[in-house]
């Protein structure tokens, strides 16, 4: 087969050469490939970008959420937050994995007490049952009053239950965990504490 006939292959050139060839600095041509140069961004499909706060810890680092068709796509450090400037942790850069894992629960779901399965229930069902719980809870352990010590004294008014707590999360933010505060308050707990810190 004569050289003509033969199919050329032009050898890519190594990245080394391309940086001794003028971008010493491996920022533009040395870092491209023919493959990188026809890639496109996932976030250029986006119909629309919405901004939210990483849901991990009490950081609070910015993210850029990117929808399309109502689906979100991708999930990116937000550089106009003050707190994180673009950049996330490990567990705040795989947020889109929790979004669309396919093991993600979206009904309700109950376990009674000694079962061994989960059974679905209605939204509506399970916030009565919260709502009964937390009722029993607080008349079963409700304080009126402290008994007098001696004759004299007079008792002093509690008004309060030991029946139940509220342990505010970190991604809560200030007006979250003071609305919370009020709840518990009104509702005669005394242990009530926080993770504000958005």
């Amino acid at each position: 087969m004569s050289a003509p006939a033969r199919k050329r292959h032009r050898l890519p050139v190594p990245p080394l050469l391309k940086q001794l060839q003028g971008d010493r600095l491996g920022l533009a041509r040395a870092a491209q490939s023919r493959r990188s140069e026809e890639l496109i961004a996932r976030t250029a499909k986006a119909d629309k970008v919405v901004r939210s706060v990483c849901p991990y810890c009490a950081v609070g680092c910015g993210q850029r959420v990117y929808v399309k068709d109502g689906e979100v796509i991708q999930i990116e450090g937000d550089p106009d937050s003050p707190i994180s400037r673009g950049r996330l942790c490990p567990k705040g850069s795989a947020s889109l994995g929790l979004v669309n894992n396919p093991c993600r629960e979206y009904k309700v779901k109950y376990r009674r007490p000694y079962g061994t399965g989960w059974e679905e229930m209605s939204l509506d069902t399970a916030m009565d049952m919260i709502a009964d719980r937390v009722l029993a809870a607080r008349d079963a352990g409700w304080e009126s009053e402290l008994p007098p010590d001696g004759d004299d004294d007079a008792p002093v008014k509690l008004n309060r239950t030991l029946g139940f707590a509220s342990l505010g999360g970190a991604t809560l933010d200030n007006e979250e965990n003071y609305l919370i505060k009020k709840f518990f308050s009104a509702m005669g707990a005394v242990q009530i504490e926080n993770q504000a810190r958005i």
